[in-house]
């Protein structure tokens, strides 16, 4: 007989290996800028960062197989939406809240499947940078909404780092300024607050990833006269950050 404490059993040993496998996944750090939204990324092969609607873009960490599941659903139901509605009428909220969440809840909630293994970050860019959303989604099912900033990690304490570094300065950057606060977020994840004072100078986690490793950034264009306001950043672009790492 399958009890509630076998329940409650199955699920924290489910958690513990979701979270086991995510631990090792590389951050994403999400910000708004005064012109759109940057996602912000290092990948280590396949691409990290993607489209998913008109003004909504996607990142994610974990099993590849269930990072692209996930993000062929929410393409799925966005333009299922954006046809059956409006284009207009494709909301973050109603994406992650009606058509991913449910799904990963069954799944991790089912003792007879695998749980699936991801942590995701979705953005949409408003008219103002106030307006923009982000949030971050969990193997289990369960989201939170974010404003101005969001992350994910390998772990919450990095995700709490990260952020609590975007927070440090309320301005509205412009895109260069926003990619060195997303580097700066990103290193944070790696120097929790209580290791500052003992990490060498020249220890520079950013600088140690794209060794073997490559920087991914896109935005959400906030007046682009383009239907799509999606853009992956070119190299050129990101020239300032990769000098400072030189």
């Amino acid at each position: 007989m399958y009890s509630p404490y076998d329940f409650n059993q199955n699920i924290a040993h489910r958690a513990e290996y979701a979270e086991e496998r995510l631990k090792e996944g590389m951050p994403v750090v999400a910000l708004s800028y005064d012109q759109g939204v940057l996602l912000f990324a290092v990948r280590r092969s396949q691409r990290k960062i993607f489209e998913i609607y008109d003004q909504l873009m996607y990142a994610a960490l974990g099993n590849h197989s269930d990072v692209e599941a996930v993000r062929l659903a929410a393409i799925d139901f966005a333009h299922q939406e954006g046809f059956a509605r409006s284009p207009d009428d494709v909301s973050i909220q109603r994406l992650v809240g009606f058509a991913v969440s449910p799904p990963l809840k069954r799944s991790f909630g089912d003792p007879m499947s695998t749980p699936y293994v991801l942590r995701a970050l979705f953005a949409e860019v408003g008219r103002t940078p106030d307006a923009d959303a982000f949030f971050v989604l969990n193997y289990d099912g369960e989201f939170a909404e974010y404003s101005r900033c969001a992350a994910i990690a390998g772990s919450i304490p990095a995700e709490d780092a990260m952020v609590a570094k975007l927070r440090e300065d309320d301005s509205v950057p412009d895109l260069a300024g926003a990619l060195k606060r997303a580097a700066e977020a990103w290193k944070s994840a790696f120097n929790p607050p209580e290791e500052e004072e003992s990490t060498q100078e020249d220890d520079d986690p950013l600088k140690e990833a794209l060794k073997d490793s490559q920087l991914e950034a896109a935005v959400l264009e906030r007046d682009t006269p383009r239907e799509s306001k999606f853009r992956l950043l070119r190299e050129d672009e990101l020239k300032d950050v990769m000098a400072e790492l030189e």
